[in-house]
């Protein structure tokens, strides 16, 4: 079916989390006409997930600790970042830090900022931390997208991107109950990580690995895929909370019949566990992860309480998480909770350089869509400074490609077709890669679930129809089984452990793996390959 040009702008963002907005504030500073296109609302996604105090950023603590900061990285990240790209993202922070202050984003600072507690996740000293709070950030943004003219459309689904004569010049969207073609010079892609593929997920319903699928699609290449955070959070009470790992070494874990979550002894990995929310297979204290895990697998429940001494001692980090926990969720440190694994933030997706751009003429991508920036693991409050770094220079970029760019074809097709129970076949696909792909990971088991997704997309029931709401759906879902597929087939190619990637049938790191994982190709047939060294 040909869906006819609906809207022309020069610049078209996909993505109204941080990086999305800051991408559709920089191209519109540029001059640009600019469409922000959101799945839920504005202030969306990871950025803005309400299981969670706020947004912790982080940058070097003065231009000296740069250098030490980006080394930290690719340390951190078991050399799979891109070293550009990290330098790109370390000297852009502190820029990025300053404009959010121009434009009066007041950020939270530590009282006590040298306590323990402020080191971020996986850093071995201080640094730069700062707080956003998301309440004056929607105010002051919200004011900002308004007084720039930036024409925002809520609840707009994007399905697939345009391509006329090899550019990008636009996106089908299903939005107010019609598909409809959106034309651009230039697109931004910012709809963030992967993390709803699976059952337990601390990420909002929209966080879906769309936007990786639409750029295999336009022949993008993906890098990383296989690193993946997952992270502690409440069962119940406060069901897809965020878990506090700052008080891992205040706590004590124990099944319903009283039998510890570890051995007595285990002091030394308590302490050690508190440095870092992810899990990681490169520190001893994967074995708190992995005790968790096999007690979700056995259906044993796990509770926490909280020590005496914290409860009247907190750190400043902690009672500061422990009161809004308080007043958003009613949860108390006194309280009893369950909690588990939780699959939460992508630290791979589309390859981009350091002008943000993907390699196909008129598509730049920017925060948790993209890789290359984070490594096998990421330290803690870079997700945020990745999408303001980024975003800015993603927007910047496309407003000057789009002052030059040819205008968009005046109309594309679309394949109409739909299948019958997407719904039924997500939460199929959310089970399996909970089940095979989260925290560990084993040749039978991803090659099991690889063959159930290449199955799902051969044996789709399909059936034709002009039904707008029935296309979108299914191309939807379609995109989620391609990312899926990209996932799984990074997971059986890196056969050793390395960060957040764990192969109980390959417990160590290999040097010889020492190299990056890159994709590409269609539904059905992504491939997989260890990036070429001099390429790096």
């Amino acid at each position: 079916m040909n869906i006819e040009l609906e809207h022309t702008v020069d610049v078209l963002v996909l993505g109204a989390g941080l990086a999305g907005i800051s991408a559709a504030i920089h191209a519109a500073e540029e001059g640009s006409s600019v469409i922000l296109a959101a799945k839920g609302p504005l202030f969306s996604g990871s950025s803005f997930y309400p299981g969670t105090w706020g947004l912790g950023l982080i940058g070097p603590a003065d231009s000296k600790d740069e250098v030490d900061l980006a080394e930290t990285i690719a340390r951190v990240g078991c050399q799979m970042t891109d070293p550009q790209l990290v330098r790109t993202l370390v000297s852009g922070i502190p820029p990025a830090l300053d404009e959010l202050q121009a434009e009066g984003v007041k950020l939270r600072q530590a009282d006590h900022s040298t306590q323990r507690e402020f080191i971020p996740c996986f850093d071995h000293k201080h640094r730069n931390w700062n707080g956003i709070e998301f309440d004056r950030v929607r105010t002051v943004l919200g004011q900002k997208i308004q007084r720039l003219g930036i024409t925002v459309l809520t609840d707009c689904d994007a399905v697939t991107l345009v391509r006329h004569q090899g550019r990008v010049c636009g996106a089908v969207v299903f939005w107010e109950g019609q598909l409809r073609y959106l034309g651009c010079k230039a697109l931004v892609l910012a709809t963030g990580g992967y993390g709803s593929l699976f059952q337990h997920h601390l990420c909002t319903e929209d966080v879906e690995g769309i936007g990786q699928a639409m750029a295999l699609d336009m022949g993008c290449t993906l890098v990383n895929m296989e690193f993946m955070q997952v992270m502690p959070g409440y069962l119940n009470p406060a069901y897809k909370t965020v878990f506090n790992e700052k008080t891992f070494r205040f706590a004590e874990f124990c099944m319903e019949d009283g039998t510890k979550l570890l051995p007595d002894d285990a002091g030394r990995i308590w302490d050690l566990r508190s440095g870092h929310g992810p899990f990681t297979s490169r520190l001893d204290s994967k074995a708190v992860d992995l005790a968790l895990h096999d007690a979700w697998r056995q259906g044993k429940p796990v509770t926490v309480s909280y020590s005496t001494e914290m409860q009247k001692h907190p750190p400043e980090f902690v009672q500061t998480y422990f009161d809004w926990l308080e007043r958003a969720k009613g949860l108390t440190m006194a309280d009893r909770a369950q909690i588990g694994l939780f699959a939460h933030a992508a630290n791979g997706g589309v390859r981009i350089d350091s002008n943000a751009c993907t390699g196909v003429p008129g598509l730049y991508a920017a925060g948790e869509v993209t890789g290359g920036m984070h490594g096998a693991d990421r330290l803690g409050g870079l997700s945020t400074a990745n999408g303001l770094v980024f975003g800015g220079i993603a927007g910047r970029t496309a407003a000057r490609e789009a002052a030059s760019a040819p205008n968009p074809v005046g109309y594309c097709t679309v394949d109409g077709v739909a299948a019958a129970g997407c719904g039924e076949m997500q939460t199929q696909l959310q089970g399996l890669m909970s089940q095979y792909a989260m925290v560990v990971r084993e040749e039978e088991g991803l090659n099991k679930a690889l063959q159930t997704v290449l199955e799902m997309e051969t044996n789709m029931p399909m059936y034709r129809t002009e039904h707008p709401r029935c296309i979108a759906d299914t191309m939807r879902f379609r995109c989620r089984l391609h990312t899926a597929e990209a996932i799984l087939r990074a997971s059986l190619l890196r056969k050793e452990s390395r960060g957040s990637h764990y192969r109980s049938d390959y417990p160590e790191e290999h040097a010889d793996m020492n190299r990056p994982i890159v994709l590409q190709g269609e539904i059905g047939q992504v491939r997989g390959c260890f990036l070429e060294q001099e390429r790096r």
